[in-house]
């Protein structure tokens, strides 16, 4: 039996030795159960530093179940993930938080009645470390604190093009722009893995057309490994390095985009083949 959290390294999000192309992440048999409900069965696969790899697969196949696997959100009955060299089976989400895993979600979790500054702003919680009592000061070196990260967050803004509503309470915000302030705030917590759930779910041509490259500058211009969830496979054929699809909670292939979406289980899923 794999070892508990609390007893399993942490190791701090940061230059991890890992070169591009190394796997980052390895991901082994894992499976998770519900009751009876069998979510994921016996699930393997990898994601290598600097790629972009993507989890695909219809409805109700375990997709976002694995992403909360991975995020440590649900534990898994059996299997082990390792990241950045550590092998574990539970994990807290805040821990995966430090250790540098960020992700968004599949409907936008933002603080509504906050800016987009303030929003993003939350993102850089993980990497503050003055005490509450400096903070409520907020006077010598909380205040230098402050303004350091408020720098890279005004970066983070420049980046995604949000400079116009940076002072915007984001629940005034249309709903292709929450969702970019959604990834200014993974962004700002500086992951080595980044989980995109749904990047492109319920946006306009247009929205996804501007999200598809945010994603290609974030991985290349900022070297950030991104793990996806998405059901536009035109996006996906684009944007992905490597491709795993899911098919009731199993594994049904794993490759490249183009051996994936000739693959003939593949294409019976999306059919809605009988199984």
């Amino acid at each position: 039996m794999n070892a508990p959290l609390e007893h399993t390294e942490i190791v701090a999000a940061g230059d991890d030795g890992i070169a591009p192309g190394e796997l980052l992440m390895d991901v082994r048999n894992v499976s998770l159960r519900f009751g009876g409900v069998k979510a994921i069965t016996d699930i393997s696969f990898n994601v290598k530093k600097g790629e972009i790899r993507a989890i695909i697969g219809p409805n109700g196949a375990g997709k976002t179940s694995m992403l909360n696997v991975i995020n440590g959100f649900y534990t898994p009955q059996e299997g082990s993930i390792t990241f950045r060299g550590v092998e574990r089976r539970a994990m807290k989400p805040h821990h995966a938080v430090r250790q540098g895993i960020a992700r968004t979600f599949q409907n936008v979790a933002l603080f509504k009645g906050m800016s987009t500054l303030d929003n993003i702003m939350a993102g850089r919680s993980v990497k503050m470390h003055r005490g509450l009592g400096w903070q409520m000061l907020w006077h010598g070196p909380a205040l230098q604190e402050e303004i350091a990260h408020r720098e890279k967050v005004e970066e983070i803004i420049d980046f995604l093009e949000i400079q116009h509503i940076r002072r915007t309470p984001v629940g005034k915000l249309p709903y292709g722009l929450q969702k970019r302030v959604e990834l200014g705030r993974a962004l700002a917590m500086e992951p080595s893995l980044l989980l995109l759930d749904e990047p492109m779910a319920g946006m306009n041509l247009e929205e996804k057309e501007d999200m598809s490259r945010f994603i290609l500058d974030v991985n290349g211009q900022r070297g950030t490994t991104i793990c996806l969830i998405e059901h536009d496979m035109g996006v996906v054929m684009d944007l992905s390095d490597r491709v795993v699809v899911l098919d009731y909670g199993k594994k049904i292939a794993d490759g490249v985009p183009d051996d994936v979406k000739s693959d003939q289980q593949v294409i019976d899923a999306y059919l809605g083949v009988a199984h």
